[in-house]
């Protein structure tokens, strides 16, 4: 059985960090593909250990705020 899990991803310095809030993982990579990659097999193995409750996906928006330079 495969379940979907959210993933979110953003820079920091030189690599690329992926997050999966539902599971509380992150890994991180060179680029947004190996990061995601990497996220994927660190779920796996915290699933392995701790498995995965049901869930529901997170809602994902923006805001606005100002901003003074």
């Amino acid at each position: 059985m495969k379940k979907t899990f959210a993933a979110v991803v953003y820079k920091e310095k030189k690599l690329y960090v992926a997050e999966c809030p539902e599971a509380g993982t992150a890994s991180q990579g060179k680029t947004i593909e190996e990061a995601l990659l990497n996220l994927k097999e660190a779920t796996e193995l915290y699933l392995e250990e701790f498995p995965a409750r049901q869930h529901t996906h997170p809602l994902l928006t923006t805001f606005e705020v100002p901003v003074h330079a």
